[in-house]
């Protein structure tokens, strides 16, 4: 069963949320009248971006549509630094209090690389001390990628839960959450800030999530388009300031510019997509959007989708969802509310195709869909439908694992901050071993 600390945080959740989702119907938002939407609740408690690597991560904020309340945060772990070439340094690696290599320590060492008490000749360290971390003018203090530490990643887009009305990609438990998945998973992860319902209704969270995968696609050309102009510059002769060719390329794209950590670091031919409860039903359709567009990414390319605890519902019951109806946090009642905010009233329907992913007129035909891991926790009444529709991947031959933990509630990885769980940490380390398999160096090519 769930600990006494998490049964009482979950009836105090639940009392916030039921009070927040009735002053929102109360309300009653007109959407024409905000069409530029928000991302984040004024109660949010969220955390505010670092540019500087603390404890392994750095963080930056991007508005990425002008017309819109669209932004990003980018997790850029400190393996995207090269370190200098050096000798073998295991022995000084590990540590002196342990000596098991099936320690827990050694296991999280294996996947999160970190320079928390790194000896004085680890090659992290010194990668780290010759940051470049201010401007000519010393006024930005942040990391800017310089190309003796340039090191491509795997890029992870993530979706944030909330039953749609609240959550962020800048709150607090995301924050912690996605710097984990970051040193765990060894990627970059980008956490998407899409708009709210009610101020913005169906499709809108939804075309956030497209827009995203959109505005990464045209970041890999825009890159491409830097280099090629910076060499071209230099083989006529020519002497071209970087100035000029970025002012170049914005002419060019029209106010787009080239985001130097993903410029850098980034490589979008290895990107998996990852969404937390609602999160994983704006993963699942920007995964389908992702196999219709197909090279129109290019060079952008899905290579697997992580569904956590997704938030799928359905006008037929599943098992759990009538034995669980009242379980912790959010409730089917309260579930009920939230996609009455969520979908238009003409549209409402529990056999929405945002709604429930087992309806038969969803496209493109399933065998296409890319790899699927999907988390669930033993006392979430939508379990059962997020089982059901990875059984339904297995039987055309995708890659759809589940991964069910024990004693475990809905959004039990993404509250760890608050409440310390081992399912959590787990949760992670078993998301991390799955997701290195699509994202390895090896050669692996992915294509629908």
């Amino acid at each position: 069963m769930p600990s006494v600390a998490l049964k009482l945080y979950s009836v105090f959740f639940k009392f916030l949320l039921k009070h927040r989702l009735q002053n929102l119907i109360q309300n009653a938002i007109d959407e024409s009248s905000n069409p530029y939407g928000v991302t984040t609740r004024p109660e949010e408690s969220v955390s505010a971006s670092n540019p500087s690597f603390t404890d392994g991560v750095a963080t930056k904020d991007i508005h990425i549509d002008p017309f819109t309340a669209l932004s990003i945060r980018i997790f850029l772990p400190d393996s995207s630094l090269s370190p200098p070439e050096q000798p073998d340094l295991k022995p000084n690696l590990r540590s002196s209090g342990n000596d098991d290599p099936n320690s827990q320590n050694h296991r999280r060492s294996s996947y999160a690389p970190s320079n928390v008490g790194a000896p004085r000749n680890d090659p992290r360290r010194s990668s780290l001390e010759g940051l470049n971390l201010r401007s000519d003018n010393n006024v930005y203090r942040g990391y800017s990628p310089s190309p003796q530490n340039c090191r491509k990643l795997p890029i992870m887009l993530q979706f944030h839960g909330g039953g749609w009305v609240s959550g962020s990609n800048e709150s607090v438990a995301n924050d912690y959450f996605c710097r984990r998945i970051a040193k765990l998973c060894d990627v970059i992860v980008i956490a998407v800030g899409y708009r709210l319902a009610p101020e913005n209704k169906y499709p809108a969270a939804f075309e956030d999530g497209l827009k995203v995968l959109n505005w990464l696609a045209k970041q890999a050309n825009l890159s491409e388009c830097s280099k090629s102009m910076g060499s071209g510059a230099r083989g006529v002769g020519s002497e071209f300031t970087k100035a000029e060719v970025q002012r170049h390329i914005v002419d060019t794209f029209g106010a787009s510019v080239v985001e130097p950590w993903l410029a850098a670091h980034g490589d979008p031919s290895r990107c998996v997509l990852l969404g937390v409860s609602c999160g994983a039903n704006i993963v699942d359709y920007v995964a389908r959007k992702a196999v219709e567009a197909g090279k129109r990414l290019d060079p952008v390319k899905v290579v697997a989708q992580v569904l956590m605890y997704p938030f799928f519902i359905g006008n037929v019951p599943t098992q759990s969802e009538i034995k669980l109806a009242n379980s912790y946090f959010y409730d089917k009642a309260m579930c009920l509310l939230a996609w009455k905010l969520f979908l238009p009233k003409e549209e409402f329907s529990l056999d929405h195709p945002a709604a429930n992913p087992l309806i038969s007129d969803r496209g493109p035909p399933l065998r296409f869909m890319p790899p699927t891991l999907t988390v669930v926790a033993e006392h979430d009444w939508m379990r059962d439908r997020a089982i059901a529709y990875s059984e339904t991947l297995r039987k055309v031959n995708v890659d759809a694992p589940v991964l069910e933990y024990k004693d475990a509630v809905h959004e039990f990885a993404t509250i760890d901050m608050l409440l310390k769980t081992p399912q959590a940490q787990a949760c992670a380390e078993d998301i991390a071993i799955w997701v290195k398999k699509y994202i390895s160096m090896r050669g692996h090519e992915f294509s629908y």
